[in-house]
């Protein structure tokens, strides 16, 4: 029988440590750096987000600025031909809305509204919205990057044909609201720290005993099973195969 939400966090737990949020309550900082830790690390996405505020004075001088300096700017930060234009956009579409670069009115607008307003900029997706609404507002919504996508679907939280926009839907209708950050950030750690896309540390997994898709156990893939360990299940076979020749 799979392993609750609530089991998995109790165990990941004890590995990663209770996660406590502190919401930033600044809701388009907190939108533009989401969308410059898009297929980047932590560490230069930030580093890319102050190079960007020690460049500008304003939202307004980004938005207005030619968009050859925002793309020098964030260099560092990867991906900087794609992210320029759409932080650009978003900016300008900001200001177009609403007349300023001020989005706090979304911390009071009913939940369902706030994520359409935010879906309704461009480029923005389920993962940034969920990501401005949780950690800049303390909102329920439930951020769903790789990782946690990843680790969701191998211990079989969710089918592993799920789109990521079902997969936003399938774990917020699996996690009790007031527990989605918690989720998020120990499912997150755990998918960096040991259940990685290409070898999974099974050895050392809390989670183990109960996951389905292990490399240590010589377990049949049935049709439905998590390969979205593509190379868990080559992984789970040369297990197999070492144990019999011994």
């Amino acid at each position: 029988m799979p392993l609750s939400a609530g089991e998995i966090m109790d165990r990941l737990a004890v590995v990663y440590g209770e996660p406590h949020h502190q919401p930033s309550f600044d809701p388009l900082a907190e939108l533009i750096l989401t969308v410059l830790s898009q297929n980047t690390a932590d560490t230069n996405s930030g580093r890319a987000f102050v190079q960007l505020m020690r460049r500008y004075p304003s939202w307004a001088a980004i938005a207005d600025a030619p968009v050859e300096d925002v793309i020098g700017t964030i260099q560092g930060g990867g991906l900087a031909q794609q992210k320029a234009p759409r932080i650009q956009a978003i900016l300008r579409a900001v200001r177009a809305r609403e007349g300023d670069f001020d989005i706090g009115f979304l911390a009071d607008l009913p939940l369902e509204d706030a994520r359409a307003w935010l879906r309704a900029l461009p480029g923005v997706g389920p993962k940034t919205t969920a990501c401005v609404l949780l950690f800049a507002l303390a909102r329920p919504a439930m951020p769903v990057d790789t990782h946690v996508e990843r680790v969701a679907k191998r211990l079989g939280l969710i089918p592993q044909k799920s789109t990521p926009e079902q997969a936003h839907q399938l774990l917020e209708a699996l996690v009790k609201p007031e527990d989605y950050y918690r989720f998020h950030m120990l499912l997150i750690k755990h998918g960096r720290r040991l259940c990685a896309a290409r070898r999974p540390l099974c050895e050392r997994c809390p989670l183990e005993p109960d996951c389905p898709s292990s490399i240590l156990r010589p377990a049949a893939q049935s049709n439905d099973e998590p390969s979205s360990a593509g190379s868990v299940s080559k992984a789970r076979t040369s297990a197999a195969a070492k144990r019999r020749s011994r």
